[in-house]
């Protein structure tokens, strides 16, 4: 083998979420040395990463770690980060704190700058294809005394939760390991249990329309390229969020979380809604911008112009990192693609 959402005023469906799924309430300060309890942390091999205490210098592999250190309230551990949250892609809240912390790399961090960065510990969202990684080996972390602490959800995906991610257990989970990483437990209990009330108020709408009736969704990656589409496999978070909302990612089976498909492949599936996603470019207006390229694109393509989605306009625009990387933002994500495609069963809800 081998979205775009016109804005809606903001919705939220249970009261208390704004609390237990916004911002972290300020930074918690490191902990003094040998200070709180001997801490686990369990990685995609099953091996652990032991500490005497919660850490108190973090590097973050990039945003997504970040934002959920920030959270959780331990913002002001993080001593440097790699691919930075671009300008609007985090509440303000949390956007004042991530612009203390040091940016080590624009993208990926270099190897000489993580393992000087004094790091007790580097936050790995997604592990580097084998062959192709230029970072630290196991030794050289050991070398400088950093311990490395993957994201489940992310970085060993597919291989500990095989077939496709439906619902955001996985995110939540890492949420929890976080909070046991950093001594932010209470914390992180608040956050997934917001995140739950918001995905389950949103179940409860959805859960009496069948399988079978369920609208087919296209994840269209516009930054991915037009020549050869990236399809979301069900290995990824996003399959994730689209199941939750009551849709069908028409991409579902395919192995791992991307894979190149062809335009062809698009055509047969025919999806009832697309999404058009790209990355923060940094300011709203520039974010439109590339949305209106990509819908362009789909109207004037002669294998996307006479698709039922492209002909009858039904576009969701979110961006990717809403939808691709571990957040809070999942769950809130879930909402606002089930508003979207069923704005019958949420005519009661502001």
């Amino acid at each position: 083998m081998s979205g775009l959402w016109r804005p809606v005023s903001g919705v939220v469906l249970t009261a208390g979420l704004l609390t237990a799924c916004g911002g972290g309430g300020g930074s918690a300060s490191p902990p003094a040395q040998g200070a709180g309890p001997r801490v686990s942390v369990e990685n995609c091999d099953g091996e652990k990463a032991v500490f005497d205490s919660p850490p108190g210098k973090i590097v973050t592999s990039n945003a997504s770690a970040l934002e959920m250190l920030l959270r959780l309230g331990a913002g002001a551990r993080v001593i440097g980060t790699g691919f930075p949250p671009g300008k609007g892609a985090l509440p303000a809240e949390l956007a004042d704190q991530a612009s203390d912390v040091p940016v080590l790399g624009r993208t990926v961090i270099p190897k000489e700058k993580l393992l000087g960065s004094g790091a007790d510990v580097y936050v790995q969202t997604f592990r580097p294809a084998n062959g192709t990684s230029t970072g630290p080996r196991p030794e050289e972390f050991d070398a400088a005394g950093v311990k490395v602490v993957e994201l489940l959800s992310t970085a060993c995906a597919t291989a500990r939760h095989p077939g496709p991610q439906k619902d955001l257990s996985a995110v939540m989970g890492d949420i929890e390991r976080l909070g046991t990483l950093t001594g932010t437990s209470d914390r992180a209990d608040e956050i997934v249990a917001g995140m739950r009330e918001r995905v389950g108020a949103v179940g409860e709408r959805v859960a009496a329309v069948p399988e079978a009736e369920r609208p087919t969704y296209f994840v269209f990656d516009f930054d991915a390229g037009t020549k050869q589409p990236s399809a979301v496999c069900g290995g990824q978070v996003a399959n994730a969020v689209i199941t939750l909302a009551g849709a069908r990612n028409v991409f579902r089976d395919c192995g791992g979380t991307f894979e190149k498909t062809g335009w062809e492949d698009v055509v047969a599936e025919n999806p009832d809604w697309i999404q058009l996603t790209v990355r923060n470019r940094g300011s709203a207006e520039a974010d439109e911008k590339a949305f209106d390229e990509a819908e362009r694109f789909l109207e004037s393509f002669p294998a996307t112009r006479g698709l039922t989605a492209v002909k009858k306009e039904r576009f969701l625009r979110i961006r990717s990192e809403r939808m691709t990387t571990p957040s809070v933002a999942n769950a809130e994500t879930v909402e606002r693609i089930a508003r979207t495609l069923y704005p019958n069963k949420f005519q009661d809800v502001r």
